[in-house]
């Protein structure tokens, strides 16, 4: 029994366009080299290599997204047209740490770190919400998990979907402050909260 497609035709076109735009898009003057340079052509295996490993890294990070949201390996196995236990072989525990804290600071002096676990795509904002009233701000993350550092004033925390260079910019114009590169589909900031307001 087939199931229905998550993606209409349509989508899926519209991804594959824009990934082949980025990959002739991105290098300066890629697509315009090809019709002169024979050298143009390695350049695009090169943008294609890019393309392939990045698209792979959003696709490890995008079934870990899946499990943190509750889906297990069966539907996502579907999802990828293998079983459950090629999905899970393939993907268990790879990334788990994609995010990790830098290192505490030395000595006894240094800040005091914790890690929020169990922590899933419904619940990690309210659970940083929490942290940060009572003085804790994120310092790394990964699938099913949060580190935070102590600190004497209360913080807020906001996830976005990956932004854009400009929103990127007016995020940090206000103050918020980026942690780590992304979990995709997510980018999550933080910024301290005055005390008085």
């Amino acid at each position: 029994m087939s199931e229905e497609p998550l993606l209409r035709p349509e989508e899926t076109d519209r991804i594959r366009e824009a990934i082949a735009a980025a990959v002739l898009g991105a290098p300066d003057g890629l697509a315009d080299s090809l019709e002169r340079d024979p050298h143009g052509y390695l350049r695009l295996v090169d943008a294609s290599r890019v393309g392939a490993e990045e698209a792979s890294r959003l696709l490890r990070e995008a079934v870990q997204g899946a499990r943190a949201a509750g889906h297990s390996w069966d539907a996502v196995g579907r999802v990828l047209g293998v079983s459950r236990q090629a999905a899970q072989q393939r993907f268990a525990g790879k990334g788990a740490v994609a995010h990790p804290a830098p290192p505490a600071g030395s000595g006894p002096d240094g800040p005091e770190r914790r890690t929020l676990g169990g922590l899933s795509a419904f619940n990690e904002m309210a659970a940083l919400e929490e942290a940060g009233r009572d003085g804790w701000h994120m310092v790394g993350y990964g699938p099913f998990f949060h580190e935070v550092e102590a600190s004497g004033q209360p913080w807020e925390h906001c996830r976005i979907t990956l932004p854009s260079a400009a929103r990127h910019r007016r995020m940090e114009s206000e103050g918020w402050i980026p942690v780590g590169a992304g979990w995709f589909p997510w980018r999550y900031y933080k910024r301290p909260v005055d005390p008085g307001s």
